[in-house]
């Protein structure tokens, strides 16, 4: 049972938009070397759907793909994970992959600490660079790949 209040004032937003919208998303600023991220926090709870996370886009863009995968999965109809996906973006097909849970505590704490330390699953949006390839493509740039580096086992073919 995932946490339902916080002593914390700073944490109201959080419980306050689960209510509402059924999720809340996080972003995490760009520090060093670390790039920035999203994920949602409460999908699971609301949902039953997998925490969602993606990398290395602005806040509003990451906050309207997340948006997106939420709405799909309040719709009934959450996408498929088993494939690459175009529904995200507009003319390009981004990959959701599984977060391996040795990420979980660097990526996902404040998931962590709303789930109560319950296990959740959770999932990574890897999209492509202009020219369609992923990060783990071979002629994929270093910059591409150190803007989004991929948390999670991916097997596939895009």
């Amino acid at each position: 049972m995932p946490r339902s209040r916080s002593t914390d004032p700073k944490d109201q937003k959080l419980f306050d938009d689960i209510e509402e919208f059924g999720w809340h998303c996080l972003h995490v600023h760009e520090e060093g070397d670390h790039k920035p991220f999203s994920f949602t926090i409460g999908l699971y709870a609301t949902l039953g759907h997998p925490e969602v996370l993606i990398y290395g886009l602005r806040r509003e863009t990451a906050h309207g793909i997340l948006r997106m995968v939420a709405d799909a999965a309040k719709n009934g109809k959450p996408i498929d994970a088993s494939c690459p996906t175009d529904e995200l973006l507009n003319g390009y097909s981004c990959v959701l992959v599984p977060i391996a849970q040795g990420q979980y505590r660097e990526h996902l704490g404040t998931a962590i600490w709303y789930y109560e330390h319950e296990p959740f699953p959770a999932l990574q949006v890897v999209w492509p660079n202009r020219e369609g390839m992923f990060p783990w493509h071979e002629n994929a740039s270093e910059s591409f790949k150190n803007a989004q580096p991929v948390i999670g086992p991916y097997n596939g073919d895009a």
